[in-house]
Order: C-alpha cells, then sequence, then structure tokens
C-alpha cells in the first residue's frame, strides 16, 4: 500500500469504494449481495469471529493489510494480520500505560498513551508499520487521546489541555490550537479537522492548512467518537445514546439517530456507519443516506474501538480479552 499523501487521492479512493457499494446494493438479489462477494464477505454481520487477545483491548486502527490494537489491560500493542488475527508484532509500553489512539500516516503507526495515575501528561509515539520499530516519541498536551492524520500532518487531541498539538512526521510539534471542553477524538473531511468537545456537546471545525478554528457545531450530549463519510461527518453522543449527522461543507445537522447505550467509538465501511455502543455492548448498523438502522450485532463486553479493514469490521471489547471480527 503506497503511502496517502494527497488529499485528492484519498478522495478519489472514497469516490469509487462508494460507486462500488451504490452498484452493488442496486444489482444485488434479496439473499446476495455481490458486493459481500467482491470483498469474500460471505456471511451475515450476526456472524462474529472472536479473536483472542491480551484483556482490555481498545484502541484499533487498520494500516492497510494489518490490524493494530492496544491492549490496556496488559499496556502492549499488538499487530495483528487482518486475514486471521494472528499476532506479527508487538511493542510494550511501561507498565500502567494506558493506550488511547491510533492513526495510520501510510508509513507510521502514532500511538497516544497516557500513565493510568499520578500527573496527566501525555505522549505520542510513532512506530514503523511495517516492523513495529519505534521512531520517535513526543510530548504533548495533557491527556492526549485521538490522533488523526491530514495527509501531511499529525493531529493530537488533549483531552485535559483542551486543545489539539499538530506535529510534523517527524513528531516535531508545529501548533497547539485551542478547542472546546475536554476534547475527545478527531476525524479529518480532505480539508479540515473536525474535533469532538465532550464537555461542550459541540464539535470544532479546524481548518488543517493553517489551523483556523471555522466553527463550533452544537450535536448530541458527550460527544466521544467521529467519522466521516466522504460528504457527512457522524458523532457518537455517549450520553444522549446517538449519533448526530453533519454536512461538512456547513455544519449543518442533517439527523439524530438513536443507537446503543453510551456509543463511543464510530467507523465507516464505504457504505454504512457503525457503531460501538459500550454498555449494551452491541454494535449497530447505520445506512448513511438516512440512518436507518439496519442490523444491531451483539459483541463482548464494553466495546469501544471500531476499525474497518476494507472488507470486515473489528470491534475491540474492553471488558474482554478478544476483539470482534464482524
Amino acid at each position: 500500500m503506497k503511502s496517502a499523501t494527497k488529499t485528492t487521492g484519498i478522495r478519489a479512493r472514497l469516490t469509487a469504494s462508494s460507486l462500488i457499494f451504490w452498484l452493488a446494493t442496486a444489482a444485488s438479489a434479496a439473499s446476495l449481495n455481490v458486493n459481500d462477494v467482491a470483498v469474500l464477505h460471505w456471511y451475515q454481520a450476526d456472524q462474529v469471529a472472536s479473536i483472542p487477545i491480551d484483556p482490555g483491548p481498545f484502541a484499533v486502527a487498520f494500516d492497510g493489510s494489518s490490524m493494530w490494537v492496544g491492549c490496556n489491560g496488559t499496556s502492549v500493542l499488538y499487530k495483528l494480520r487482518a486475514s486471521d488475527g494472528a499476532i506479527l508484532a508487538s511493542h510494550s509500553f511501561a507498565a500502567g500505560t494506558v493506550i488511547e489512539g491510533l492513526a495510520f500516516d501510510g508509513i507510521r503507526i502514532w500511538v497516544t498513551t497516557n500513565p493510568n495515575s499520578g500527573t496527566p501528561y501525555g505522549t505520542v509515539t510513532s512506530l514503523l508499520a511495517s516492523t513495529g520499530a519505534t521512531i520517535n516519541s513526543s510530548s504533548v498536551g495533557s491527556a492526549p487521546l485521538g490522533v488523526a492524520f491530514d495527509g501531511v500532518h499529525i493531529w493530537v487531541v488533549n483531552q485535559d489541555s483542551n486543545s489539539v498539538t499538530i506535529l510534523d512526521s517527524n513528531g516535531n510539534v508545529l501548533n497547539t490550537i485551542g478547542v472546546g471542553v475536554r476534547p475527545q477524538y478527531a476525524a479529518f473531511d480532505g480539508a479540515n479537522m473536525w474535533v469532538t468537545n465532550n464537555d461542550s456537546s459541540n464539535v470544532t471545525e479546524v481548518r488543517a492548512s493553517d489551523g483556523k478554528v471555522l466553527g463550533n457545531f452544537s450535536v448530541g450530549t458527550s460527544p466521544i467518537g467521529i467519522a466521516f463519510d466522504g460528504a457527512n461527518m457522524w458523532v457518537a453522543n455517549s450520553a444522549s445514546n446517538n449519533v448526530t449527522k453533519l454536512r461538512a461543507s456547513d455544519g449543518k445537522v442533517l439527523g439524530t439517530f438513536p443507537v446503543g447505550v453510551y456509543p463511543c467509538g464510530i467507523a465507516f465501511d464505504g457504505s454504512n456507519i457503525w457503531v460501538a455502543n459500550k454498555v449494551s455492548g452491541d454494535v449497530i448498523k447505520l445506512r448513511t443516506s438516512d440512518g436507518r438502522m439496519l442490523d444491531t450485532v451483539q459483541v463482548g463486553g464494553s466495546p469501544c474501538g471500531v476499525a474497518f479493514d476494507g472488507a470486515f469490521v473489528w470491534v475491540t471489547n474492553y471488558n474482554g480479552a478478544f476483539v470482534s471480527k464482524l
């Protein structure tokens, strides 16, 4: 997989993916979706595969061929083969380290970490995705959670500093930008970065090119996860048990849709939105066009992270020692 450093390339792939899903849906028979055949996804989503791993899996990301899963129960980051979940590499952080967020930049995996006690500070570490070797570590704001890539720079969301830190590919701090109260995670729309603010119950839009704050947009109560579907931002509101769909071009709310209890992780699969509900222990599949609930899948205890690998959806189960592959 080549590094995706140009927004146009990202958009082109997304557009192609969306077209494939649309054509597959239009051509599918009632009992078989041809897109499922094309991506070798032969079974319905309610048939869950469980991949054993260390206790406390939380963050998850896809690097184009492998899944990366951070386990807070053991402070270990694992690289798993996407086809069967076999462990390919691992990286151990200091005992008690909480792995909060993961992002892939085309070459490196970026990991935000915090200690589970003491003064809240934070670090972001980059590892070479091909081998798992550590490249560098950088101090950022207080209690970093989410991390996202904009095609050029890395953005780290600092919960206790109410800010985001922008880093270059070498981990050098380029800028720090104030956002809302207790920001959590971020998603890039091809031009701007969107950040969820848990205690402000809104999202902040920041222009990636110069860090200018473009606006704050109200969503549900206590937003955590956020995902981009190619045109809209989807926000998981943990305290109102719903997701908000915002038009990325202007921040207009297009809909609010009920999901499970305490939604936190959220991801786009090229056609639908997947939401992990931590308290109800399930994952909800929503149609992006109208937010209609298409499926509810029971997974493990306290599902948190969600990622799509091009064929399957992966879910971390924080109160378990496995990840679910849907």
